[in-house]
């Protein structure tokens, strides 16, 4: 049986998995990744791909700004920069009454240091002529833009190993075992990991592990419905969505330099964590080409090209699990994003390198505790952040 030991272990090649790799060695930590399939292959490379700070649960801004600025500067990080494009983020709305929760948001958000910019109908249609004529106003947040998923993870993982990460694919994790003060970490191909602090950033697996230290969380696997058309003039530079209470009418979309519209929204589909699978309904696309018409009606007849799902992990309350155990020391999560987890990505990676290499992080992440979710008798965390606990509140 062969042994390797790191000062740390994470578990989940996914982007969290990958760029907490890659920072924990920017700051000298020893690390071993272990993905079962290949990097960036499961959730991070199928999303939509936005890079938005705007329409967050606000106590998650922070970690949002922090990854913003690291999004910022990826050519001179690893080398590459995934496509990233600050476009900026449209938000539309159709009615009065949710454009005075936008309102009320762009307000809120101002003591995150979030600007953003509110447009009436004129202003709207003066500066974005390809809006339909339904919407009655928008939210802009100019910094905010998109990239592409197929290569943020993957960027992030050749970048740690470089940086003297092991990183091993198609290695599944069958055990995980505490021995002493190390952890050892049971593969299926024989090898046997040893390390004093395991990550787990297993995505919608995350409960599979976490529930085997006593701290089950109420994970359940989504399918996010996606879809790409043909290409056309490139003439939509911001991503644009809809502001809505109405999961019908849900929808986002953003045109790629080639000319080609990445679009989502509506209902989620089925997907299964246990058999790796998850579908994309008919039915579900067709919706989305109504509201997709109704948001830019000289979309409409564009053909689609290809549809796609994935599986993402959710949780009740739409807030991730992030941060260490609250029952044994060593252990740390970040996993579970309820499909807003693409752009926070660099962040979340940066923020628990600082987490299990200092024991306190800048950055407030009490919020996504995974203690929420645990018995009264639970065991108070052994790390935390060293700025106080925000109230939380779903998004």
């Amino acid at each position: 049986m062969t042994r390797q030991q790191a000062d740390v272990i994470v578990i989940g090649g996914g982007f969290m998995g990958a760029s907490a790799a890659f920072f924990l060695r920017q700051r000298g930590r020893s690390v071993i990744l272990i993905e079962r399939d290949l990097v960036g292959q499961q959730a991070s490379g199928v999303n939509f791909g936005n890079v938005r700070r705007q329409g967050r649960f606000l106590p998650q801004l922070p970690l949002a700004n922090r990854s913003r600025e690291i999004w910022g500067r990826l050519d001179e990080l690893i080398g590459e920069d995934a496509e990233f494009i600050p476009t900026g983020y449209l938000r539309l709305c159709y009615c009065k009454e949710q454009l005075g929760r936008l309102e009320q948001y762009a307000a809120d958000a101002k003591a995150y240091d979030l600007d953003l910019e509110i447009l009436g109908r004129n202003a709207l249609k003066a500066r974005f002529p390809f809006v339909g004529p339904e919407p009655i106003a928008a939210i802009y947040s100019p910094r905010d833009g998109h990239a592409n998923p197929r290569l943020a993870a993957p960027a992030f993982g050749r970048a740690a190993a470089r940086a003297g990460a092991q990183v091993f694919e198609q290695t599944e994790v069958l055990s995980i075992t505490k021995a002493g003060e190390d952890f050892e970490v049971g593969c299926s191909d024989g090898r046997v990991f040893r390390s004093p602090a395991v990550l787990v950033t297993a995505g919608a697996w995350g409960n599979a592990l976490s529930e085997q230290f006593g701290e089950p969380v109420p994970i359940v696997a989504r399918g996010p419905q996606m879809a790409v058309t043909e290409p056309m003039p490139y003439a939509i530079e911001p991503v644009v969505g809809l502001a809505t209470a109405k999961e019908k009418e849900v929808i986002y979309l953003r045109q790629v330099t080639r000319g080609n519209i990445v679009f989502g929204g509506g209902p989620r589909g089925p997907a299964h964590a246990d058999i790796r699978r998850a579908y994309v309904l008919p039915q579900n696309t067709l919706g989305q080409l109504v509201q997709l018409q109704r948001l830019i009606p000289a979309l409409g007849s564009l053909s689609i090209i290809r549809t796609w799902s994935g599986i993402e992990g959710y949780l009740p309350d739409d807030l991730p699990i992030m941060g260490p155990s609250a029952r044994e020391p060593g252990l740390y999560y970040a996993f579970g994003f309820c499909g807003h987890g693409f752009q926070l990505g660099p962040g979340v990676g940066d923020v628990m390198a600082e987490l299990i290499d200092r024991g306190e992080t800048t950055t407030p992440i009490e919020p996504f505790s995974i203690a929420r979710f645990a018995s009264e008798t639970a065991a108070p965390t052994h790390a935390t952040s060293s700025v106080q606990a925000m109230e939380t509140s779903p998004r």
